[in-house]
């Protein structure tokens, strides 16, 4: 770790207050605390939240205070990610809240960058960014590759609401690849979910925040390093079932802001065929459980905007409709097959040929699925 001279003083205020929450993450965290040294043209104040931890993250916090003026840590007893976020946004008192995971870690002057993009813009609710997945990381296989909506959110560098590019929120949550006005979160009372353990709360902070907004800016720069499926993490172990919670909870969400967008609601349901692929591949849809699930967020959405989804393939349609008890509206495989061309080639160019031929791998399973869904079988034993 080195000294830090920033080059803002006390009385010009705080652009960012960078919100860190830690459990038991002292492999990384100094690393994770160290990336944030280099935003040094905007007044950054980092907040530490130390939810209980056992292991030695607390003194790597406590090195990193001593050094770092902008740093403060918040030492509590362990109460779970979404109070501890929580914590953290009450007590920030930068104009913007920006996020950083403790087992992640940052390329230079992401703050920087981002608050500058917010001043330009006339500090909008939001400024979002690409980011960088890490795969295998901490093996000889680490890869770095560009996250699945690099390039792909428009108009860039100029603001924009969700309705004008609802894609925004299809993808992986990311809340972390973003800055939020902290009086944009304090009006409208956003907050995140207090439920044991991470609980996947970012994902209803993630609709609250995109359908609340009232100006997004994008730019297509990536700065956060987002490890994957670390051991330990929740997309490891996750509880069977909590996507489905959580997709209910964004419903939810939707419901009261009464959204009727249909590109909304078709990036919305995207996020919910997602979750329902990925329950069935790993239990099978004749589990009694997976099945009732999926039935229920089924029938919470519009069998017209299913109809028009172009990503989803005729058989999870028509899987869809049988689960939820719909009349089937027509639809046409066609856009699909153009959507799987299209996703290939923007792999191939983004991320390399071997990492579009992983995908077809993918793909491949993802029909074998599809084709259990349409005719399930009773050979499955895979119990939750």
């Amino acid at each position: 770790m080195t000294d830090v001279a920033p080059t803002w003083t006390a009385q010009d205020g705080i652009d960012v207050s960078v919100i860190v929450p830690c459990y038991n993450t002292e492999a990384f965290l100094d690393q994770a605390l160290s990336s944030l040294e280099a935003n040094d043209r905007c007044s950054l104040e980092v907040i530490v939240v130390n939810d209980g931890s056992t292991d030695g993250s607390l003194a790597i916090m406590r090195e990193h205070e001593a050094r770092d003026p902008r740093v403060r840590v918040i030492d509590k007893e362990n109460s779970g990610y979404g109070a501890n976020m929580n914590r953290g946004i009450s007590e920030a008192r930068g104009t913007y809240v920006g996020i950083l995971e403790p087992d992640d870690y940052l390329r230079p002057h992401m703050f920087d960058v981002m608050f500058e993009c917010a001043e330009r813009h006339g500090l909008p609710d939001m400024v979002k960014t690409p980011y960088i997945r890490v795969w295998m990381p901490t093996t000889p296989q680490e890869h770095l590759y560009m996250c699945s909506y690099y390039g792909r959110i428009k108009p860039e560098d100029e603001p924009f609401t969700l309705a004008d590019c609802p894609r925004l929120i299809q993808h992986h949550p990311s809340i972390w690849s973003a800055i939020y006005r902290r009086d944009f979160l304090t009006q409208n009372d956003i907050r995140f979910m207090e439920v044991p353990g991470a609980g996947w709360v970012d994902n209803p902070f993630l609709i609250q925040t995109c359908v609340l907004a009232k100006s997004i800016v994008y730019i297509n720069e990536p700065f956060y390093c987002y490890r994957e499926d670390l051991p330990g993490s929740s997309s490891v172990l996750r509880k069977a079932g909590l996507s489905f919670e959580r997709w209910n909870d964004m419903a939810d969400v939707i419901e009261r802001c009464g959204v009727t967008d249909e590109g909304i609601l078709r990036s919305f349901y995207v996020i919910g065929f997602r979750y329902a692929g990925a329950a069935i591949d790993e239990f099978g849809l004749e589990v009694p459980e997976v099945r009732e699930w999926i039935s229920q967020m089924f029938r919470r959405m519009d069998p017209k905007v299913v109809a028009s989804i172009v990503t989803l393939s005729g058989s999870f349609k028509r899987t869809y409709f049988r689960l939820s008890g719909y009349e089937p509206v027509p639809f046409s495989d066609l856009p699909y097959l153009r959507s799987l061309v299209g996703e290939f080639f923007y792999s191939w160019c983004t991320n390399g040929p071997a990492f579009a031929l992983s995908r077809l791998g993918i793909f491949a399973r993802r029909r074998a699925a599809e084709k259990g869904l349409v005719k399930p079988t009773s050979t499955h034993s895979a119990s939750i």
